[in-house]
């Protein structure tokens, strides 16, 4: 099976890319976290994303804040899909992150989750794997079903308090 990269700009980042982390292991897949920079360590994030296919690799994940160009650094080097995720920073909330990881010039594609999406790049990436893994394509069913079911019992406790 495919192993999911979860690349991260600064290890600051690590409370917002922990939860993709967690959400990919709990489905039993392989993840592989790095702090690499598209700015401070150009050398190293082109060598991971040019041999990440190579070593077992999927699906890459990026994670940054500020000029978050490091998802489009990986998605330059690399035919493997990558996900940015945008983080958010006390300079512009983040809208600066999520505007320089979306607006990728055409032949470099990047799919982008919200600001902080790191849940949502998580699935996204195991959807992926799930095209030719129909053991990940079982649990992601499985938990859309359970979270179905979890808002239906939040709205029948809730209409049952309201009376």
């Amino acid at each position: 099976m495919k192993k999911i990269a979860v690349i991260m700009g600064s290890d600051s980042d690590l409370p917002v890319v922990g939860k993709a982390i967690e959400t990919v292991e709990s489905f039993g897949v392989e993840c592989e976290a790095h702090v690499y920079s598209a700015h401070r360590t150009p050398a190293e994030a082109k060598d991971f994303a040019e041999n990440a296919e190579k070593n077992g690799f999927g699906v890459i994940i990026a994670a940054a804040g500020k000029a978050a160009h490091l998802a489009g650094a990986l998605a330059a080097s690399t035919t493997l899909p990558v996900i940015g995720i945008p983080v958010k920073s006390s300079a512009l909330d983040g809208l600066d992150a999520l505007l320089s990881t979306v607006q990728m010039p055409p032949g470099i594609p990047v799919a982008t989750v919200g600001i902080d999406g790191a849940v949502n790049a998580a699935l996204l990436a195991l959807e992926i794997l799930a095209v030719s893994e129909p053991e990940i394509a079982a649990k992601l069913r499985a938990k859309r079903e359970a979270d179905r079911l979890a808002v239906l019992e939040k709205d029948k406790k809730l209409r049952g308090e309201r009376g």
